[in-house]
């Protein structure tokens, strides 16, 4: 295995070995097992929680190479960990799609756009091509980056969120459980970004509703939940 330095502000050294044997210790056998209940893959996992790979993320601080080898390890907290300590203004597109393609857990996926790319210059086109993908993780990752935009692109304009709705109509008919959840996700995010939105969100939802579709019914259902609560209109007024 390659070595590389990483060298925190601390001055604390670490070399890729060295971080997937803190990784390994970090990890439980009883927390493996538990990953696979909540339908995240174990198969080359620690059982490592994520406050901790975040704590040493903190400590390694931003590395581009290492982060390239964590990935290139394959083990599934390593990847994790890459994305944590990465630098988004050196992500490439092809960096992207190469890492996307590699998605195998929705924790793994939802990490990496959590951490890393919602934060690069190419979240929003990425969003929108990778929504209209076949692999289940690659469609996945396109809806997880417009709930993600919802949240974190605090200065965006309420028809940016607007154009994202024919694409999540398209992806409401996808029965696959980890796609639905992403298009649900994306909904209610755009829902509570403001009152505005809410309101056309939820006009949105009643034209879904006429979908007949399992998993359309099933979606909307969830998000009007959320979106027409008293709390969350409350909120949204304040």
């Amino acid at each position: 295995m390659s070595r590389l330095r990483a060298i925190d502000r601390l001055g604390c050294v670490l070399d890729l070995n060295e971080v997937l044997a803190r990784l390994e210790k970090s990890g439980s056998e009883k927390d493996r097992q538990g990953m696979a209940r909540f339908g995240i893959n174990a198969e080359k996992a620690f059982g490592v929680r994520i406050p901790v790979m975040r704590a040493l993320a903190k400590e390694i601080g931003k590395d581009r190479a290492l982060a390239d080898r964590l990935w290139r390890s394959g083990y599934h907290e390593a990847r994790i960990l890459a994305g944590m300590v990465d630098d988004p203004k050196s992500v490439t597109e092809r960096q992207m799609e190469e890492w996307v393609v590699e998605f195998n857990s929705w924790d793994l996926c939802d990490q990496v756009i959590l951490n890393l790319f919602e934060k690069t210059p190419f979240a929003y086109k990425k969003a929108v091509e990778w929504h209209k993908r076949d692999e289940e993780f690659v469609k996945r990752a396109g809806y997880v980056l417009m709930a993600r935009l919802a949240v974190c692109d605090k200065k965006a304009d309420d028809a940016v969120f607007i154009r994202f709705f024919p694409f999540i109509k398209k992806g409401v008919t996808d029965e696959r459980n980890f796609v639905k959840k992403a298009v649900n996700w994306a909904i209610r995010q755009i829902g509570k970004r403001n009152r505005a939105l809410n309101k056309r969100t939820v006009a949105f939802c009643r034209e879904l509703r006429e979908i007949d579709s399992p998993s359309a019914r099933w979606i909307v259902a969830d998000a009007m939940r959320e979106l027409t609560d008293e709390k969350t209109i409350g909120r949204l007024k304040k």
